[in-house]
């Protein structure tokens, strides 16, 4: 008996694990969770997370490096934002996943 499904394409698929993989770590998602709500500077983020500037800057560039977030710079500041679509779907799975 075979089935018959519609299948998805493997580059979305690839684009699809690849950010997921990078997600795989709960400073970039408590980042990530900080950013959805809009542009941030690092301190912000550091405040936010409770994390050292230093990684969150790390974690930031493993971000922008993949293509899920992007930033500018006003003056002294560094502001980041979300530019992956898919990462708002991906926390709200999260969230609606109850997990302990």
């Amino acid at each position: 008996m075979t089935t018959s499904f519609d299948s998805l394409d493997p580059d979305v698929l690839d684009r699809a694990a690849s950010v997921i993989k990078c997600l795989g770590h709960p400073l970039r998602l408590r980042i990530l969770d900080a950013l959805e709500h809009g542009e941030l500077t690092v301190s912000q983020l550091q405040n936010l997370c409770g994390a050292t500037q230093a990684a969150v800057s790390q974690q930031l560039s493993t971000l922008k490096g993949r293509g899920i977030v992007d930033s500018r710079r006003v003056g002294a500041n560094v502001y980041y934002w979300i530019t992956e679509p898919k990462v708002t779907a991906i926390l709200g799975c999260i969230r609606s996943c109850d997990l302990p």
